[in-house]
């Protein structure tokens, strides 16, 4: 597979309004700027802060190469340990201990260039990203800006793929980034005409309107309700998948949602307990979902994590949105219509010395030739 090219003129585009991404920009550097991170995302040692350039506003986190982080702020986390854990769970004994090896060995490397005291430009701290449109010549003042900034660190650009976000990816690889592959993410739109297409949806959304368990709109949360989405949380991203995933605490939940970056659905039950909840966050037209959580202890035919799902679909439908469902549960997400895409991380390398460009030209490598063959045959 060769380096994303133009994208096709028909694919829709997130229409992101720059006044509007400025303002939530704006919120979230207001919520962590100057202040710890940790009690709100307790896997993560950072600093915020931000970059102006022209009429834009980018969040920018600074990682701390001390901690442990989560993938979301440390590159090491999310191309070598976070990797090694999903070789684990491919199964494939022929694979595992040979890529575990390498994944060790190129961590081990990584931390010694010094590539973890990472900048990351427009680092939400969710799975996935998002970018407004900008003309390239304020894009690469971004860039200069970050570079002055931080002479001495790598600089990132996560969530990037052809799709939704082609003219950054242009414009960064002319101002001096690499491209190296993340993960493979789901992308959704024109949801009705899918719903109409694909039974599975129309299913999901029917088993939504049928369940028993009853739906809380946004303003119905108390300091109970945003512990018990955090807890739902946990259970399935933090105990069940990997504690390397961002472990957000009810503080961040209840400061994001009170702020209106974090929208929240949830069912609960007869007794009023959350079973089920998910939260989204919204640029212009496009819907992302960092926070999914519900009883892995209910049985499976209950249905909960497709309803959550449906209520996502719902909520774009009713917008006219663009779904990024992030990576994870491929065959789920390709059976209710979502599209494949590379999602790239950019990094500027020009600005380092020789010893992190190697490291980080052979990531791209690796990456490129090792791991995009295996997201894309495995599906993750």
């Amino acid at each position: 597979m060769g380096w994303p090219a133009a994208g096709d003129a028909m694919t829709p585009r997130p229409d992101i309004p720059l006044d509007a991404f400025n303002a939530r920009a704006e919120t979230f550097v207001s919520i962590h700027r100057g202040s710890a991170v940790t009690p709100y995302i307790s896997n993560l040692d950072i600093d915020v802060s931000a970059v102006e350039a022209g009429d834009a506003v980018l969040p920018v986190t600074v990682n701390n190469p001390e901690h442990r982080n989560a993938w979301v702020a440390s590159p090491v986390t999310a191309y070598c340990d976070y990797a090694a854990e999903e070789i684990d769970r491919l199964g494939h004994r022929w694979a595992t201990a040979p890529l575990r090896g390498l994944t060790h060995a190129f961590g081990g490397w990584m931390r010694r260039a010094g590539i973890d005291r990472a900048v990351c430009v427009n680092n939400w701290l969710v799975s996935t990203n998002a970018y407004p449109e900008l003309p390239p010549t304020q894009i690469r003042s971004i860039v200069e800006h970050a570079k002055q900034r931080w002479p001495d660190r790598s600089i990132w650009f996560r969530s990037l793929n052809s799709a939704h976000g082609q003219g950054w990816i242009d414009a960064l690889r002319a101002a001096g980034c690499v491209l190296i592959p993340s993960r493979q993410v789901y992308l959704f739109d024109d949801i009705p005409a899918l719903t109409r297409q694909r039974s599975n949806a129309r299913r999901d959304l029917s088993l939504l309107r049928r369940s028993a368990l009853r739906h809380y709109a946004v303003g119905e949360l108390d300091d109970a309700d945003y512990a018990r989405v955090a807890e739902l949380y946990d259970d399935l991203y933090i105990r069940k998948y990997s504690a390397l995933n961002p472990s957000y605490r009810s503080a961040w939940i209840k400061a994001w949602h009170g702020a209106g970056l974090l929208e929240i659905f949830g069912m609960r039950d007869a007794q009023g307990i959350l079973q089920a909840a998910v939260g989204t966050l919204r640029f212009g037209n496009l819907i992302t979902c960092p926070i999914v959580g519900y009883n892995t202890s209910l049985p499976i035919r209950l249905g909960l994590y497709r309803m959550l799902m449906a209520a996502v679909m719902r909520q774009a439908m009713e917008s006219d949105c663009l779904v990024n469902l992030s990576a994870g549960a491929a065959h789920f997400k390709t059976r209710r219509g979502g599209q494949p895409a590379i999602e790239y991380s950019a990094v500027l390398v020009n600005h380092l010395t020789r010893g992190p460009r190697a490291v980080l030209y052979a990531l791209r490598q690796i990456a490129q030739r090792i791991g995009v063959p295996i997201m894309e045959y495995c599906k993750l």
